[in-house]
């Protein structure tokens, strides 16, 4: 009785100072050594456990007694004292105690858990001296301790000798298809959850299968999911709710969202998680409505929504660009008291960066830092992740420099792949792409190694730049180290580098080589061919997108009408965008529009341009108006322009760009007062002109030229070959555009400002600097003035270089004498009928309209071309104005029906006849090839009798019968004359029909 009532007294004491006045006097009593169990039981049980080991270690080791040893190790472990249970165990085997099964598994858990697989071989020799390695208990333990601190080889190799010893049980199996789970590699996994079904006939527990169904969802089997379902269903299994939800998030993953749908509602016991699992899915699945619904039938239900909840639905609204929305909903988590957790301020940030709400972010900011940055007990990880984050929210918000502040923090252990990519990417995007390709470099010199996102972030720099020798340097890397499972992102990169540095051949051969390629590989390479002026290939790869199966959506037709305008290609624009819905679906949008409207006003269409913006079903944007803008400015149209300037001012635009154009519209047509007006419209509303400047590309990196500048150490050599350049030039026939020296000055002035124009310079330097036949490379801040492409144009005829130019809008190739725009940044841009095709022929352009009339061009001038009914082109090489006579009268003899159109120079008609010239300008007159208007007859006729040649006395008594069409103003100062004719001709007896170039009408 008095035991019993000692041995209440020791279980009901609950206050160390009772427990020690029981063992006081149980010490008085000698019934210490007696009583030594309820002792260390009654301090446990009023958490003293020093007190209790302090007991237990007096007393003789027993195998009885090592139950109170594993007790206090196992409450060590529960508690997360690991290193603490790895100590009591070292003490209790110092003492010559001799640990159990029960012990093994705590100990080896405590190992798991820290982790450290040193300590944990350790115990794993303790266990095989001590004859345990055949415990089924202790070889899980040591299988699943393996696999926690990453040494999943040693893992596999216990599990192996367990299978040959036949001491692997279900939890065996479960605890190796987990490990391989935990390392991610879910093919091992499958196979062996396979073997433990098929060849072992284990049956699968609720464990089991909660390991294994997220391995379908990973690789994307749900044929086996769906097996693993009914599996689940005929054993009973599925009520459980781990089951269920393992089940629900295995078809939610694999995109079968009406299966998981059906999961969700069978499922009669549902928890937080399950509800979570389904707000996860649909945001993610982009049914993002039905993850709304949803949590408004949570709150319905009165199921509290934790802090998974609200981390879907503000991922959900940040990942589809809805930041405002992902802010508000971080603002009710708030007031519902949900403490956020790393992935709600990820999420949050995330949105932040999209909405490009700066404040927001650095009020997040603050948060982290108060809550999540640099705490105890905080996963150094959780740390990287946030870090990352905010590095690209900054710069997304184009902060860059605090993004870098972020960045140097950091120390380089701190720094991971990710960080370096935030980074790198940010000054792609957003920053000085100088910087990126520095900090690139930077990072390859340290440990970390660039991933495919990486590699995608540096070729973007690249583009930017145009640094097309760094594009290769990057590509060989990328092609040495085979990002295989990113290839498809690295390539569709390469792409665009290629594209944008000026070596679309280059692109192509890395679309044809590419094993896989999505749309963004078509549009990509369709948009390299469009800035470059490939318009025929562009089309021609469309054909081939639709051929391998895509859908075209409203970016392609954006990318196919961008090409069509780039190339002249006027008749396709409007057929593709008459079509695009009725054939694709696709409901043209305000950036179509806008194409349109470049596409037409580039042909000078500009009438059919402002009608197409009237017809708009939408309110036109700043781009329409802008395009138009621009069209005006090519075709020197004020009254145009002013409508599109006062447009894209109520908008209250603030593009420098757009008053600049109205000025320079004002500064063709000679209206000095009104271009006075703009700059101090600009002056007062504080918007400042950009600085144009050119980059040249040298041996040693870029160069970069201002308007007259003069502070390179080379200048004066720059200036000296500029000026041998422009002589020579001279001679070929160039005349400087004083129209584009912007400026009411004198023509000679004006002649010196437009040889100081930075690509000039630009220009003059790559030839001072580069090997004979290198291509020079020059990348242009503002459009091509129509004087510098004239001039380099004839420069590329007589330097043995291939000149690339690269402005805002597209890319110019000029070569022997013709550039890839085929006229469209020269005199053809200002021709204000130029409604038509534009073909090379040559080293000239043909100008043709959808009737199939034309006019050559040849270094921006017009000269005569005679084309022959049936013929293709070219039929000619370029030529002037008599040898087209020539050849004219050779066709008639020939009895060909052929059209003529004739431009004469006022400036130099004089000097283009000679006696070695006047017999066929004779022989045309009496054809009646020529028609002239009477300043012309006179240059002519003077000339003529210069020549003393016969003949050529009198032009209007053999020109009364011809039907005679208006003259036409092509640019500056050639004209055209065209006739249409349907006389016999006396002399040669062949009937000629004449069509018009520029006016045409039906035969």
């Amino acid at each position: 009785m008095a035991k019993q009532i000692a041995y209440s007294f020791f279980k009901e004491c609950t206050s160390l100072h009772n427990a020690k006045l029981l063992h006081q006097q149980t010490i008085i009593s000698g019934s210490c050594k007696d009583r030594a169990i309820d002792i260390i039981s009654m301090y446990l049980s009023c958490e003293c456990p020093s007190y209790a080991l302090t007991v237990l270690e007096h007393l003789q080791p027993s195998p009885s007694l090592v139950y109170w040893w594993n007790a206090l190790i196992k409450r060590n472990v529960h508690l997360g004292l690991y290193n603490d249970s790895l100590n009591l165990f070292y003490r209790m085997t110092a003492l010559g105690w001799t640990a159990d099964h029960y012990t093994y598994p705590f100990v080896l858990k405590a190992c798991a858990e820290i982790p450290d697989t040193r300590r944990g071989r350790i115990v794993h020799a303790v266990i095989c001296n001590y004859g345990f390695e055949s415990n089924v208990f202790v070889c899980n333990s040591l299988v699943a301790m393996y696999a926690r601190c990453g040494a999943l080889v040693d893992g596999r190799k216990m599990f192996d000798e367990m299978c040959q010893r036949g001491v692997t049980d279900k939890v065996s199996w479960n605890s190796i298809v987990a490990a391989y789970m935990q390392s991610r590699d879910s093919d091992e996994a499958l196979i062996l959850f396979m073997r433990m079904t098929r060849n072992v006939k284990l049956l699968p527990d609720v464990v089991s299968l909660v390991n294994i169904l997220p391995a379908f969802a990973s690789s994307g089997s749900w044929e086996h999911g769906r097996q693993v379902h009914g599996l689940a269903v005929r054993n009973g299994l599925f009520d459980d709710v781990f089951v269920g939800n393992a089940i629900l998030n295995m078809y939610a993953k694999c995109k079968m969202m009406d299966q998981a749908k059906k999961v969700f509602d069978v499922m009669e016991d549902k928890d937080v998680v399950t509800w979570n699992g389904m707000v996860t899915a649909y945001s993610q699945s982009g049914s993002f409505k039905d993850a709304l619904l949803l949590v408004e039938k949570m709150k319905e239900k009165r199921i509290e929504m934790d802090v998974v909840t609200w981390s879907a639905v503000i991922a959900g609204y940040a990942q589809r660009g809805h930041g405002c929305e992902a802010l508000d909903v971080f603002r009710q988590m708030q007031i519902s008291g949900s403490v956020p957790n790393v992935v709600t301020l990820v999420s949050l940030l995330s949105g932040c960066a999209t909405a490009g709400a700066l404040l927001q972010g650095k009020e997040t900011h603050c948060y982290s830092m108060k809550r999540i940055l640099k705490r105890e007990g905080v996963d150094r990880e959780e740390d990287k992740m946030v870090n990352n984050t905010l590095i690209d929210m900054y710069a997304k918000c184009q902060d860059v420099s605090s993004a870098r502040c972020i960045f140097d923090s950091l120390t380089f252990i701190e720094r991971n792949v990710v960080t370096w990519t935030a980074m790198i990417g940010g000054y792609a995007q957003h920053g000085d792409a100088k910087d990126s390709m520095k900090l690139f470099s930077e990072m390859m010199r340290g440990s970390s190694t660039p991933n495919a996102f990486t590699i995608s972030c540096v070729l973007m720099a690249c583009s930017r730049l145009s640094a097309l020798r760094s594009g290769k340097e990057i590509h060989a890397y990328a092609l040495r180290n085979r990002y295989e499972n990113s290839m498809l992102r690295v390539a569709n990169c390469l792409i665009d580098m290629y594209s944008k540095c000026g070596d679309v051949d280059a692109a192509r051969n890395v679309f044809d080589n590419m094993k896989q390629r999505n749309d963004v590989s078509w549009i990509s390479l369709m948009t390299g061919y469009g800035m470059h002026g490939r318009g025929e290939d562009a089309l021609e790869y469309f054909d081939g997108m639709l051929k391998e199966g895509f859908v075209p959506d409203g970016l392609t037709f954006v990318v196919v009408l961008y090409a069509c305008s780039h190339s002249g290609m006027v008749d396709q624009a409007i057929d593709y965008f008459n079509n695009m819905t009725k054939d694709f679906g696709v409901i043209p949008q305000v950036e179509h529009y806008a194409c349109m409207v470049d596409v037409l006003g580039r042909a000078g269409r500009l009438n059919e341009a402002v009608e197409l913006i009237n017809r708009m079903p939408m309110e036109p944007s700043q781009i329409v108006w802008v395009a138009l803008l621009s069209a005006c400015k090519t075709h020197t149209n004020v009254e145009l322009g002013e409508l599109a300037s006062k447009k894209l001012l109520e908008m209250d635009s603030e593009n420098d760009g757009s008053y600049t154009l109205l000025s320079n519209i004002y500064a063709d047509a000679g209206c000095w007062n009104d271009v006075a007006r703009i700059r101090s419209l600009m002056k007062k509303s504080g918007i400042r002109k950009r600085p144009g400047y050119s980059c040249v590309q040298g041996k040693k990196g870029n160069t970069t030229f201002f308007v007259g500048d003069r502070s390179h150490p080379q200048s004066e050599q720059i200036y000296k070959v500029l000026a041998d350049l422009i002589l020579r030039i001279k001679e070929l026939g160039y005349i400087p555009k004083t129209s584009y020296a912007l400026h009411d000055v004198a023509d000679e002035e004006k002649n010196d400002l437009l040889s100081e124009h930075s690509e000039k310079l630009a220009l003059a330097y790559g030839i001072l600097t580069s090997y004979l036949g290198a291509p020079i490379r020059i990348i242009k801040n503002l459009r091509i003035c129509g004087d510098c492409h004239s001039a380099i144009t004839f420069i590329s005829k007589i330097v043995d270089h291939e000149i690339i130019v690269r402005d805002p809008s597209r890319f110019h190739h000029f070569k022997k004498g013709s550039c890839s725009c085929k006229g469209a940044g020269g005199l053809v841009q200002n021709a204000s009928s130029s409604d038509g095709e534009v073909t090379t022929i040559s080293d000239g352009y043909w100008r043709s309209d959808s009737c199939g009339n034309g006019a050559f061009l040849e270094n921006d001038k017009a000269v005569l071309l005679v084309a022959a009914e049936g013929s293709s082109w070219p039929i000619t090489v370029p030529i002037h104005e008599l040898q087209a006579i020539e050849i004219g009268l050779e066709l008639a003899r020939a009895g060909k029906t052929f059209w003529v159109g004739l431009s004469l120079f006022m400036n130099q008609i004089r000097g283009s006849l000679g006696s070695s010239t006047a017999k066929p300008v004779y022989e045309a007159h009496r054809c009646g090839l020529l028609l002239l208007q009477p300043k012309q007859r006179n240059a002519v006729l003077a000339a003529a009798q210069e020549c003393a040649y016969p003949g050529l006395s009198s032009f209007s008594s053999s020109s009364r019968h011809l039907i005679s069409q208006p003259s036409h103003s092509y640019g500056h100062e050639a004209t055209f004359h065209v006739l249409k004719c349907s006389s016999i001709l006396s002399i040669y007896g062949v009937c000629l029909t004449y069509s018009n170039p520029l006016f045409p009408y039906s035969r």
